[in-house]
């Protein structure tokens, strides 16, 4: 009495263990080994073999009993991929089955291997998903059926193997597609068209509206730059002054100078009268003619520096620059650009093409302007011309210049000094080098073809 209530207990760790070792298999190949070796103490088979049905029906041999790995070219495993098949139309998907060869009249092909290499009988257990589809095939080779009190304990072990299975294989989750070999080759034979399929080459630059005709405004003479009569972004007219040099420096130079000539015209007025009287006198006529001529001359150059530093409007337009605090006290040189009179009727892009963004682009090519003040009023245009050679502009990128026409657009929305983003259109070209230009490039650089 004791034995027999010890057998429950014992086979309810057992089936525990067993249940244990199939939640921890890691891949479907450990659930096989598992399945095929660690059942023997509760069915005492001869062999157990498990196999993978795939969905085009076919079933691939995981694992058998004892072996690390089947070798796939004996004539047992031959013999395998023909019986199983026929084997598994004859196992419902939901239960376990007892096969005996002798109930079931195989074929010769079948019969005949049957008898060389498995008993009279095999338990086949389907393993299947959530879903109902067969997964996969275990099957015990028994010389006689499993007791009637063992096979319902045993029922919630399979139903252990095939959740795990199911887990392992991902039929636990979603269900992706596996195309064919047809589809394959069909969806590559698209994509390869198309790769073929001609598009337009296309770069995006960092963009502002400027004038075709804007004027630099420089510094006449050295000097310190005393106030600024415009503020930026002012329309100003021909001949009004745009900003006054300190004249300070220039009047005390001049101030000295007309002293200096005044002493130099006494200087000559004595000696000339000297020169009646004295004749060794009129040999310093010509030094102090010369002299006083030179001071006159200087003066003229001071007055005329004094003349220039009141800078006035060339022309119509519109005063561009930055913020007049930046100027005011600020020494400048003869030459360093102050301002710009631009005119606004004629504005244009000033396109800056960074060189790893570079494509082929001619004069003539459409451009497309996306502000970032009017992103839904887009300015289109054409290339008027472009910098031969690529120069590191204010942001320190090394970029090629272009100039764009505006052909566009309400004047609010053409106002110089926007910025924006442009988007250039170069020529057509297939799809494939569209998409591989820049890594095909960036591999012939890094390995140097």
């Amino acid at each position: 009495m004791n034995d027999r209530a010890q057998i429950p207990s014992q086979l309810l760790l057992t089936l525990q263990a067993l249940r244990d070792k199939a939640m921890a298999a890691e891949s479907l190949n450990a659930l096989a080994f598992s399945i095929a070796n660690d059942a023997y103490p509760l069915l005492r088979f001869r062999q157990a073999l498990v196999f993978a049905r795939h969905a085009s029906g076919q079933h691939e041999l995981l694992c058998v009993s004892g072996l690390a790995k089947p070798q796939e070219d004996s004539p047992y495993l031959v013999w395998l991929r023909r019986a199983v098949p026929w084997l598994a139309e004859r196992v419902p998907s939901a239960a376990p089955t007892w096969l005996a060869r002798s109930d079931l009249d195989p074929p010769p092909e079948v019969s005949d291997g049957w008898a060389e290499w498995w008993p009279e009988g095999a338990w086949c257990v389907p393993m299947a998903g959530r879903n109902g589809q067969r997964l996969g095939l275990v099957v015990f080779l028994l010389d006689e059926p499993v007791q009637e009190g063992l096979a319902p304990l045993l029922q919630g072990l399979f139903q252990t193997w095939s959740y795990c299975w199911a887990s392992l294989s991902g039929q636990g989750r979603l269900k992706g597609w596996r195309p064919s070999r047809r589809q394959v080759l069909v969806a590559l034979a698209v994509l390869a068209a198309l790769l073929l399929v001609p598009v337009r080459q296309k770069a995006l630059a960092p963009a502002e509206i400027v004038s075709r005709h804007a004027q630099i405004i420089s510094s006449p003479i050295d000097g310190v730059i005393a106030q600024m009569h415009v503020r930026p972004n002012q329309p100003v007219e021909a001949g009004a002054p745009l900003f006054t040099l300190d004249e300070t420096t220039l009047r005390n130079r001049a101030d000295v100078l007309r002293k200096e000539v005044a002493v130099a015209d006494a200087e000559l007025v004595a000696a000339s009268q000297r020169a009646f009287d004295n004749p060794q006198s009129k040999s310093e006529l010509t030094v102090l003619t010369g002299k006083a001529q030179q001071r006159r001359s200087e003066l003229s150059g001071v007055q005329a520096q004094l003349e220039r530093t009141q800078v006035t409007a060339p022309r119509a337009g519109v005063a561009v620059y930055s913020d007049p605090n930046d100027w005011l006290g600020k020494p400048v040189v003869t030459g360093e650009r102050i301002l710009l009179v631009a005119d606004p009727a004629q504005p244009a892009m000033l396109v800056q093409l960074p060189v790893a963004d570079a494509i082929a682009l001619e004069v003539g090519a459409p451009v497309t302007l996306y502000l970032t003040a009017y992103p839904l009023q887009p300015l289109h245009g054409k290339i008027l011309e472009t910098s031969y050679q690529a120069r590191l502009n204010e942001e320190s990128v090394v970029a090629y210049r272009l100039l764009v026409s505006i052909d566009d657009g309400d004047e609010a929305v053409r106002r110089l000094g926007l910025h924006g983003t442009a988007k250039l259109y170069g020529e057509r070209v297939v799809l494939g080098y569209y998409l591989l230009r820049r890594p095909i490039a960036a591999a012939r650089a890094w390995l140097g073809w």
